[in-house]
């Protein structure tokens, strides 16, 4: 891996900023190099595969190796069919040092605007970085998203969100309380019920739906790689069934099966809860499912149904926010949601040349998508006529 110090570039054409370090930054990097495009990677961390770095020690893959890839680099087989969360960090390290690819790490940009054919990227330190084209890749879960429950401000207990979790080690012996049944929820309670901790319970507002990993050796990516083009209600009605055949019924624990198809939830932008130990513990009763918290108040937390409880921590598992409105806020690329208006290799009308990618969670395998988006990014580009020299950037 290339780090190269910042600077004005003395080439006619300036290079395409790609901005994060992340997988979809860094595939899309690559896939500009290989077609002789200058591409530069600003990464605000220290490290590619920041995300990644922070994520819980338990945490692997829910795509297979194969189909989780990025351009021109396999993932090692031995890192097993579903990597963990090191050897992720370990493949994007390796990935970029393959590709030589031009990273600056210690830089973030605060602001893109457009100046004639141009983009200009004002970042760390008072830079301004002049690019043919920008990519936005600053991942899909970019800032911890914490709800203002009534009294959270003056809540005196542990309340912390899923990014500081590692491990269970610190909550063993405690009664923790884990808000939200996203997978990383429903992972972290697993985790925790088998790590010691005295007692967990999982604040759950709406039913997910919950699919296994695998079947009969047949990973649910590859499902939802067939299904992710077929007609909605055809999805809603084959997730039903598939629920009814691979998973049990866990209404008698408190989490009944959901009453909107697979395919709706989708669309509204849930995914699938995918099965590590969850079902498992639940009927265990080593996690109890309790209702949503709707406030704290006088060091205890109060549920929807009115039950007030007392947990030693509570972990909130409440999802991330974009953040992506200081960056092209004021560009008109954003819905109502925050998020970018296209993705991929289209551009939005009126920011011809501005990319953005990892902002969709499909149920395809977010990687898989990384993937082919660079692809399809790169080509655009290179069509564009926005290239520079072919930057193998220089150690300092």
């Amino acid at each position: 891996m290339a780090t190269t110090p910042l600077a004005h570039s003395p080439q006619p054409d300036h290079p395409v900023y790609v901005i994060g370090g992340g997988p979809g930054g860094l595939a899309v990097a690559a896939a500009l190099r290989e077609r002789g495009v200058r591409a530069v990677v600003l990464e605000k961390s220290d490290a590619v595969g920041a995300s990644w770095r922070a994520h819980y020690d338990r945490l692997r893959l829910h795509t297979t190796r194969r189909l989780s890839a990025l351009p021109g680099l396999k993932i090692p087989r031995s890192f097993g069919r579903w990597v963990a969360r090191a050897d992720v960090v370990r493949y994007l390290e390796k990935y970029a040092e393959k590709h030589e690819l031009e990273i600056v790490t210690g830089v973030e940009v605060f602001r893109v605007e457009r100046s004639g054919a141009d983009w200009v990227l004002h970042a760390t330190g008072g830079r301004r970085l002049v690019g043919s084209a920008v990519v936005v890749a600053t991942g899909f879960n970019h800032t911890p998203r914490l709800p203002e429950w009534p009294g959270r401000d003056t809540y005196e207990g542990e309340l912390s969100h899923a990014r500081t979790y590692r491990n269970p080690e610190p909550y063993a012996g405690k009664d923790v309380l884990v808000v939200g049944i996203g997978n990383t929820g429903a992972e972290i309670a697993a985790d925790l019920a088998d790590g010691g901790a005295k007692r967990v319970r999982l604040a759950v507002r709406t039913a997910p739906h919950i699919v296994k990993r695998t079947t009969a050796g047949w990973p649910a990516q590859r499902t939802g790689i067939l299904v992710r083009r077929l007609p909605r209600a055809l999805v809603d009605r084959m997730g039903a069934v598939m629920a009814r055949v691979g998973t049990p019924d866990l209404t008698a624990y408190g989490l009944p099966r959901p009453d909107t198809g697979l395919a709706t939830r989708m669309r509204e932008g849930a995914v699938p809860v995918q099965d590590v130990g969850l079902i498992a513990a639940v009927r265990a009763g080593k996690v109890e499912i309790v209702g949503a918290v709707e406030a704290f108040e006088d060091g205890e937390v109060i549920l929807a149904d009115g039950t007030r409880i007392a947990p030693d921590a509570v972990i909130a598992a409440t999802g991330y926010r974009r953040a992506l409105e200081p960056l092209v806020g004021h560009l008109d690329v954003l819905d109502g949601r925050g998020r970018p208006v296209v993705h991929g290799a289209r551009c939005p009308r009126e920011a011809q040349g501005l990319y953005f990618t990892g902002f969709t969670n499909p149920i395809s395998g977010m990687l898989r998508e990384l993937a082919i988006d660079a692809e399809r990014i790169a080509r655009r580009i290179a069509r564009s006529g926005a290239r520079g020299r072919k930057g193998r950037g220089r150690r300092t």
